[in-house]
């Protein structure tokens, strides 16, 4: 049912900090700058959130896969990698070695720029964000990856991965591969060495990873995370801390069933441009937005960009 990755959510408790560090830093622009409206609050199910600031950002490369950064109040007993949930977003980047050495805070670099043990070619680093989130940047050469994601098209550029961490890897890939109807991998073991040190597990330990893969240029990473991690804390009817949501297209709603948190509505604002979005959440607490786009080729036109 997932096309592609059209929008990350962060909650911020501090949205003009956030917004500063990645239009400085990582050269996002912002295309949309609201309020959350009483029906937006409603139709993401966290109505406490109406009256919220927040600005829609997007990649110097003019990609539309865009960064929602949404006001909200710090949560008590929250903290990146710790909790359930959507917990990194991947970024791919031109340089990873040269991001690193101008990153200041409020990002905090918390894994050094490294090769992959499986694809030399495929350099990563990871790093803690201003409103609780991590990112991890990535630069994929122009020779491509087996999943065929794409490279970078500016120093700083897109979301192609976000990855969720669960107390059951094996949940997680049942509810993508049925509920779904993605294409997943068998969970295998593997080093995460930024989880290795949030829970100070050393440099052997193993988390089950499996993978949902797209026709393209995007992934999910499933992660079954350590048995010290916890449900995210969520204040009543807000979003929930650090990554609060992904947002993905899917071609229609005609005839799916699906467990709603939210049903489907058509929604005025960018990135939605009058296209039906709902809500649902995964087994491991993440809220999962799904935006209707036709696919090329279908009767309805594509949707405007942002303005």
């Amino acid at each position: 049912m997932l096309d592609a990755i059209i929008a990350v959510t962060l909650a911020a408790p501090d949205l003009a900090a956030t917004e500063r560090a990645y239009a400085s830093q990582l050269g996002y622009r912002v295309v949309e700058r609201a309020v959350v409206s009483r029906s937006l609050a409603r139709g993401w199910g966290a109505q406490a959130m109406q009256g919220r600031n927040y600005v829609l950002m997007q990649p110097a490369s003019g990609e539309p896969v865009y960064l929602r950064i949404v006001d909200a109040e710090a949560v008590p007993g929250y903290a990146p990698l710790r909790t359930f949930g959507w917990n990194a977003n991947e970024i791919l980047v031109e340089d990873p070695v040269a991001l690193a050495a101008q990153l200041k805070a409020p990002f905090t670099v918390i894994g050094e720029p490294r090769p992959l043990d499986f694809n030399p070619n495929i350099i990563a680093m990871q790093a803690t964000g201003p409103a609780g989130e991590v990112a991890y940047f990535t630069r994929i050469p122009p020779t491509g990856s087996v999943f065929n994601l794409g490279s970078a098209k500016s120093f700083v550029d897109r979301t192609f991965i976000v990855v969720v961490g669960g107390p059951d890897v094996d949940a997680l890939r049942a509810f993508y591969r049925d509920v779904l109807r993605m294409q997943t991998t068998d969970p295998a073991p593997t080093r995460v060495n930024v989880l290795q040190d949030a829970y100070d597990l050393g440099r052997d330990a193993e988390t089950r990873m499996g993978i949902v893969s797209f026709p393209s240029s995007f992934l999910i990473e499933l992660d079954q995370y350590p048995a010290a991690a916890v449900e995210r804390p969520v204040l009543r009817d807000q979003l929930p801390p650090g990554i609060a949501m992904v947002s993905f297209t899917t071609a229609s709603f005609d005839g799916v069933k699906l467990p709603w948190k939210v049903p489907p509505t058509a929604r005025p604002e960018a990135p939605y441009d009058g296209r039906r979005a709902g809500i649902i959440v995964g087994p491991a607490g993440e809220w999962i937005e799904l935006v209707e786009t036709p696919r090329p080729g279908d009767d309805a036109a594509p949707p405007a960009p942002p303005r």
